[in-house]
């Protein structure tokens, strides 16, 4: 098989694997419906109560799932490019600790209780405020500048996160706040779709086209530049998509990390290190791990909220931690 035969292959495979996942994910839940009755519900039949359950409930969280994994892998891939280091991951701009403190001071103040929408708002408005703080910290610099600027930035975050928390005058909105930072899809509704899918679209259009760049990148900035890139603009783009689809992810689900992590690894010995392909196999893999995640975490607690952050980490984390032995122990 040639390599664009089993790149093809690769697709096609983890396209039915991403929408196997999906029907799990719409079908999966503690309500206790019967494939039938979930499936005429879906439709549109005429129980109302599994209805309500199956297009309001189910169907909205399994398209923020399948949105925020897709959006997760392919950044994920594309970072891993543009800093030709493969243990890049989009939180690494500082996009998800700034969302992160948007929301915590949406809580802190009150303005969650207020406004339903408050919350990934708040969130969202941050993590722009953060990524404008990185890319203005690492205009005209280095790779090694924006990675640079992006952990300072996540940094301050986490410690006004932690300020923020450590003032809170009511326990029970720090718990809130606690939760939501672990990351989770359930309650969510067509309104969070509404709101967060604009935004990662956008950031997915910024991506689209820039895979040849990336490719010319591998090589090095100054060969790059000599066939023609503009690296300062490629950094500018992806910079941009990352805090525009990843902030409006984190905004509407928490942080969720270790998949823009881990999804470009698992195909990257299927399909090649070149970002042209990794990016659409990353973006696939990253919709397949996140609603398998999410499938699991409503087996194993069917009645409890078992937040995504925590599963993903804890499958994420041994991985993280191979990929480092495994670059301390290459030449």
């Amino acid at each position: 098989m040639t390599e664009d035969a089993r790149f093809h292959a690769t697709l096609a495979a983890l396209t039915l694997l991403a929408a196997g996942l999906f029907m799990a994910s719409v079908l999966t839940g503690p309500a206790g419906l019967a494939f039938g009755e979930s499936l005429r519900a879906l439709a549109g039949g005429e129980n109302e109560a599994a209805r309500l359950v199956m297009q309001e409930i189910r169907l909205p969280r399994a398209i923020l799932g399948a949105l925020i994994g897709a959006t997760l892998g392919l950044t994920g891939a594309a970072l891993q490019g543009l800093l030709r280091n493969p243990l890049a991951e989009p939180g690494l701009l500082g996009v998800s600790a700034g969302a992160s403190l948007g929301a915590v001071l949406a809580i802190y103040t009150g303005l969650s209780a207020v406004f339903a929408l408050a919350l990934p708002l708040a969130a969202l408005a941050a993590a722009a405020v953060a990524t404008g703080v990185v890319i203005g910290l690492a205009a005209g610099g280095s790779a090694l500048t924006l990675i640079l600027a992006g952990v300072a930035v996540s940094s301050l975050c986490g410690a006004l996160v932690s300020l923020a928390l450590n003032l809170s005058p009511n326990p029970f909105a720090a718990l809130e706040a606690v939760f939501w930072m672990l990351g989770s899809l359930a309650d969510r509704s067509w309104d969070h779709v509404r709101l967060a899918a604009p935004f990662m679209l956008l950031g997915w259009t910024l991506l689209w086209g820039t895979g040849r760049s990336l490719d010319r990148l591998t090589l090095g900035e100054e060969a790059a530049a000599s066939m023609g890139v503009a690296v300062g603009r490629l950094r500018l783009r992806v910079a941009l998509a990352t805090a525009l689809s990843v902030g409006a992810a984190t905004a509407v689900a928490g942080a969720i990390g270790f998949v823009g992590l881990v999804a470009p690894h698992l195909l990257r010995r299927v399909v090649g290190a070149r970002p042209s392909r990794l990016v659409p196999a990353a973006a696939l893999a990253g919709t397949s791990i996140l609603l398998a995640a999410d499938v699991t975490a409503r087996l194993i607690a069917p009645t409890r909220d078992l937040k995504l952050g925590v599963l993903t980490a804890l499958v994420g984390a041994p991985f993280f931690l191979r990929l480092v032995l495994q670059a301390r122990d290459r030449p």
